[in-house]
């Protein structure tokens, strides 16, 4: 069991990291859905929340392997120009996967709250 320990470790940091964002995407989406439904009908609310859950998954995705694939690069190239910014290829993932999360989250919350819809 102790050899499996730093995996358990790194695993749960990780979902950590997915789950306290999904657990936000999945309330502000489920409210998004329900103010909008108030505003005008719930078939724009569903669907207009919906997208915009699916444009923060992607967008997060789509990041997070950009910064896996040309983060090193983009390091190396700052520490050349000696630009002093603090952006990582670390910091860059772990912000898109939140982001993938949160759009995971809110496309989670529309579905929940949507046949509760009038």
């Amino acid at each position: 069991m102790a050899r499996h320990d730093p995996l358990f470790a790194w695993l749960r940091r990780r979902l950590r990291l997915v789950v306290t964002a999904g657990a936000v995407g999945i309330v502000l989406g489920g409210i998004a859905a329900v103010v909008i439904a108030v505003l005008d009908d719930p078939t724009t609310a569903s669907t207009q929340t919906f997208a915009v859950g699916t444009l923060a998954f992607g967008f997060g995705i789509l990041g997070w392997s950009g910064s896996a694939l040309a983060g090193r690069s983009i390091e190396g190239l700052q520490r050349r120009l000696d630009t002093n910014t603090d952006w990582t290829e670390r910091d860059s993932r772990r912000a898109m996967t939140r982001l993938s999360g949160f759009g995971a989250g809110v496309m989670a919350g529309v579905v929940i709250v949507t046949p509760l819809l009038p």
